[in-house]
């Protein structure tokens, strides 16, 4: 594994910035601490141009090259944490009831100060590079906001990377895939509106408990009879709430659930057929229903391109045999994909071995993969910018 010399010498140091941010997780916009502790070490690596308070606690460092004015390229890593309670028994085990960086994101935010350093020292590529330190990948799309706040034209990003540790790859490997990578993820509530009465006389009421039941079972033939089976997608009814005793029909019914998608044409299509069986099971049956449709993060889809660029970068670090460039598609979610939907990029998967999955309360980032996430960021810009 050809982990970059001078970055694998900064092991312990990475070890330690790590630890300290897993001890102290921050959720959503407000990772303030976390930032302050990104921007000290950038300021102690002489980054001179930091931009703060973007998305309330995000921050966006710019790290100028020697050589002759070209391009930036932009590298992101996530700080939020989960409100999830610890169970590891770490020494550095988070030190705050409730809250816990239970999908690595200390070590996304320590593999990008770790190329930081690199960076602001050699400095060996033209143009600039971006970094930024994002809030909130977990809850509100702290991407999205900073997309709003015109990161991307603001700092005149060209092209952009980022990573996720993986639980069940391979210590250091590299997973990937152009086109779609991550799927867009939205949810729907539907309101039923029936006549309630006594449940001896049925005849009475209009049921919203049977037509619940009924669009629950016609939703899922939305799946097995629209969508192409060639289209990846995912339709969950997660959620049947009515009544509140044996005796008694009630006057509503909710139904609510999740649509996960990779394209915009089966997410079109999906919507057109749940307001269709909403609107007309619910007339079947001398009911009224409204459908709330949400939309959430959309797809996560690489550039064939950059993701091309970004595999072969890989490979110089990891080694041919340890990168994989045929990932399967998850049905997870992931705000990156605000960014990618602004300027072309790639996602990649790095192996954080076998440990416990994302979100479990004994998950832990494997520090031994830090050296090497934090080479590939500083090789994707030295093999983009070169001198």
């Amino acid at each position: 594994m050809a982990v970059i010399n001078r970055i694998a010498e900064y092991f312990d140091e990475m070890k330690t910035w790590r630890q300290h941010i897993h001890a102290n997780p921050e959720l959503s916009l407000d990772c303030e601490e976390t930032a302050a502790f990104v921007v000290a070490r950038l300021r102690e690596f002489g980054v001179s141009e930091i931009h703060e308070g973007i998305a309330q606690s995000g921050v966006v460092a710019i790290i100028e090259g020697r050589g002759a004015a070209g391009p930036t390229i932009g590298l992101r890593a996530d700080m939020d944490a989960l409100p999830l309670q610890e169970k590891t028994g770490l020494d550095y085990a988070s030190k705050i009831d409730g809250k816990m960086h239970a999908c690595g994101h200390d070590g996304h935010t320590t593999m990008l100060l770790g190329a930081a350093k690199y960076l602001a020292e050699t400095r060996n590529f033209s143009g600039r590079v971006a970094l930024i330190f994002q809030p909130a990948e977990e809850t509100v799309g702290g991407a999205r906001i900073m997309c709003e706040a015109g990161v991307i034209e603001r700092f005149n990003i060209s092209h952009i990377y980022a990573m996720h540790n993986m639980p069940g790859i391979p210590v250091g490997e590299f997973h990937t895939c152009a086109g779609p990578i991550m799927a867009a993820a939205d949810e729907f509530e539907i309101q039923i509106q029936g006549k309630g009465g006594h449940a001896a006389s049925p005849h009475k009421c209009v049921d919203p408990i049977v037509v619940a039941v009924q669009m629950a079972q016609s939703i899922q033939t939305i799946v097995a009879r629209n969508v192409d089976p060639a289209d990846q997608m995912v339709l969950s009814i997660t959620q049947i709430h009515g009544g509140t005793a044996g005796n008694i029909i009630p006057d509503t019914a909710m139904l609510a659930g999740t649509v996960r998608s990779f394209s915009k044409e089966v997410q079109a299509l999906v919507i057109g057929r749940l307001e269709k069986l909403v609107a007309q099971t619910a007339e079947a049956f001398g009911a009224t229903a409204t459908l709330n449709y949400s939309y959430g993060y959309p797809a996560t889809v690489n550039s064939a391109r950059e993701t091309e660029f970004a595999v072969k970068t890989a490979k110089h670090i990891a080694g041919e045999a340890r990168v994989m460039d045929d990932l399967t598609p998850v049905t997870g979610a992931e705000d990156f994909s605000f960014f990618l939907e602004k300027c072309p990029g790639a996602y990649v998967a790095l192996g954080n071995g076998d440990s416990a999955y994302l979100h479990h309360p004994e998950f832990n980032f494997n520090d031994e993969i830090s050296p090497v996430g934090a080479s590939y960021f500083a090789k994707l810009v030295e093999s983009a910018q070169p001198i």
